[in-house]
């Protein structure tokens, strides 16, 4: 390892991010001395093309990663939809295991799989994207020796992972994109130093991402919290990386703080709406209760119309909150 150049590359990008993938890949060199993977945040029933994207784009070839591919330098791996990317000592992971910041591929999971695997062999790379993805795996990198990089976050077109990166980690360069690669054919050419200092909790999270993890094995990782998972219900451990707060619950589920809060926030709209409907359900039902009095028993019908407003009020504030965007 000592004698090894920075041979392993990462990449994490989400929205505006394959446009600067593939002005990257145009400017990476066919003999490259270095494997790179490439997380881009994409849906689950989506088709991705882009290796061939990259492939055209660069003289290196690209393909989707598939579990226990051996590492091969001057290729390019990319990440399955609604699969995470792995990596081990010699060979590609790909699983299936719980979201991460509300995403499958996540950046984070590959990332710190790398970190732990590889080391000072690391360069990691933020490119565009919104929110904060990548910037805990890119403290888990520095932590275990490798290199990292962040787009300028003044080039990127959505700037959020690169500022969060910045924000969280002590980066080690932050460049436009067309000077990345220059710097990664630098890197890859040097010897990788072995500064870093491993973290069990870096190795435990690493190896939750390949299976599910037992409650008293949490504690190796963070704090027990108050709060509950939203994929879940479950409890959330609190995970410190560095002042980058993050939560896990031991199913897999895991969260930075700024994900944690919009899936709180959807769960929440879905709620609401849930509640919504089922008030105006109750309504009509109660309305209909209403008519079969009316003429007959016009006490009755008071009591049953006024039932009927009180819903219609209820359900008026519940869709107040919704159009407001405060549920």
């Amino acid at each position: 390892m000592q004698d090894s150049g920075h041979d392993i590359i990462v990449i994490g990008a989400s929205a505006g991010g394959v446009e600067a993938l593939t002005r990257l890949a145009s400017n990476l060199p066919a003999d490259l001395p270095a494997a790179i993977f490439v997380v881009v945040h994409i849906g689950r029933n989506s088709t991705s093309s882009l290796p061939e994207i990259l492939a055209r784009a660069g003289s290196l070839p690209a393909e989707h990663a598939l579990d226990q591919t051996p590492i091969e330098r001057g290729k390019i791996y990319v990440a399955l939809p609604d699969h995470h990317l792995l990596l081990e000592k010699d060979r590609v992971r790909v699983t299936h295991g719980p979201k991460e910041n509300r995403n499958r591929p996540a950046i984070d999971p590959l990332f710190r799989s790398a970190a732990w695997s590889f080391g000072p062999r690391v360069a990691g790379i933020v490119l565009s994207g919104t929110l904060d993805d990548g910037a805990a795996g890119l403290w888990a990198i520095k932590t275990c020796g490798g290199t990292s990089i962040v787009q300028d976050p003044g080039e990127a077109k959505f700037s959020g992972m690169p500022t969060s990166a910045l924000l969280y980690s002590k980066v080690d360069h932050c460049k436009p994109i067309d000077q990345i690669a220059p710097l990664l054919v630098q890197l890859a050419h040097e010897t990788a130093h072995d500064h870093g200092r491993p973290t069990e909790a870096v190795q435990a999270e690493t190896e939750m991402n390949k299976r599910e993890s037992e409650i008293d094995q949490m504690n190796r990782v963070g704090d027990l919290s108050a709060f509950t998972c939203p994929g879940c219900g479950g409890a959330l451990w609190e995970v410190n990386d560095g002042g980058i707060l993050r939560y896990r619950c031991h199913v897999g589920h895991a969260f930075s703080s700024d994900s944690l809060i919009d899936e709180q926030t959807e769960f929440i709209e879905k709620a609401v709406y849930t509640a919504l409907r089922a008030l105006k359900e109750k309504a009509d039902i109660v309305r209909r209760v209403a008519g079969q009095f009316a003429g007959r028993h016009p006490d009755l019908e008071s009591r049953y119309v006024g039932r009927v407003r009180e819903l219609e009020e209820a359900s008026d504030v519940l869709r107040g909150l919704l159009h407001s965007g405060k549920a």
